[in-house]
């Protein structure tokens, strides 16, 4: 098992408005995230906090430009967005992109991508809109989200499209429904061969794990132990219809972590995230309990299949949830 962390929540990196700080925050946890053994380092690609971490004004820096600085203060560990909306950048661009990074971070890039969700971020900064006539007599139109079907259509699409610009020479086409290039180059490529690494996220049975069957190198997932086990049984199908080796895909899972000597003060931290969700729906979301207890449980997950767990921890308190992490759980794998 290895273990990602992602930092979902940037209010508590600074104090007094003095956004200055922001930086030294930042970079104290991804160099300590670094040298005590996480893999890797992520940070969501959204424009507004989302509803299950904060409000939508709480502060929220850009994804890319974030993990390209987070790059330039670090030297192993690998950095990602978990995960980029396929809408929120043009395909080819999110492809040259990305290689910058990983050419820039000697080869560190692990490339996070989804079918977008957030109808209302992306409306508020007009990402994707979809002007639909009401057919009434002035003519007036309404703006809408793209449908479920057609950005799993785009993700398909720039797939494709960010393969070819990275692995194809000098030049690279493509000619789809939504996107399409003509003698497009990326140059340099990125260091890391074939490609970096291109984790999908989602749990989409029909079509999302299909996708990844196509072509990803890694899944993120959500869920239980046993919600995991079966999108991993469905994942394992789709890879046998498309002639894709399943022991090729890194199986990961994205989970909040809270650990607590007393397992009932744990569970009363996450309640009290999740703003009193039942206990049977908080496993579909958290790890908490006492050291053993978190121990194993992830053991289950690892028994079903998960080979990655990227952690959120306690964002007030994060420097000391890692030391624990890492002191509970890292240090014994």
């Amino acid at each position: 098992m290895k273990f990602g962390l992602q930092h979902p929540n940037f209010s508590y990196d600074y104090s007094n408005q003095n956004t200055s700080q922001i930086i030294d925050t930042l970079g104290n946890l991804v160099v300590k995230a670094e040298n005590k053994g996480f893999d890797s380092f992520w940070v969501m690609d959204h424009f507004h906090q989302i509803s299950v971490v904060g409000e939508p004004e709480e502060p929220m820096l850009e994804g890319w430009t974030t993990i390209s600085v987070l790059a330039g203060i670090t030297t192993r560990i690998k950095l990602g967005t978990l995960v980029t909306g396929v809408i929120y950048r043009y395909p080819s661009i999110l492809a040259k992109i990305a290689a910058t990074l990983d050419v820039l971070s000697k080869g560190r890039l692990f490339l996070g991508i989804g079918a977008s969700w957030n109808e209302e971020e992306s409306l508020a900064y007009g990402i994707g809109e979809r002007t639909i006539n009401n057919g009434n007599s002035k003519g007036l139109s309404r703006i809408s989200f793209p449908s479920n079907k057609e950005r799993l259509l785009r993700l398909e699409e720039a797939l494709q499209i960010i393969r070819k610009l990275w692995t194809e020479e000098p030049s690279a086409s493509f000619e789809g429904k939504y996107y399409r290039i003509h003698n497009a180059y990326c140059n340099p490529k990125p260091i890391q061969k074939p490609t970096p690494p291109i984790l999908v996220g989602g749990s989409g049975e029909k079509r999302t794990l299909n996708i990844v069957a196509k072509y990803a190198d890694a899944c993120n997932l959500f869920g239980s132990a046993e919600t995991v086990k079966k999108k991993l049984e469905i994942l394992k199908a789709h890879c046998k219809s498309v002639d894709r080796d399943y022991d090729s895909i890194l199986k990961t899972k994205l989970g909040v972590v809270v650990i607590d000597n007393d397992g009932r003060k744990a569970k009363k931290r996450v309640q009290q995230a999740f703003m009193g969700m039942p206990e049977a729906h908080l496993k579909e979301f958290a790890i908490y309990g006492t050291p053993e207890e978190v121990l194993k449980q992830i053991r289950e997950f690892e028994h079903v299949g998960i080979q990655y767990l990227i952690v959120d921890l306690d964002p007030q308190r994060e420097i000391e949830a890692l030391e624990i992490f890492v002191d509970e759980i890292i240090k014994r794998y």
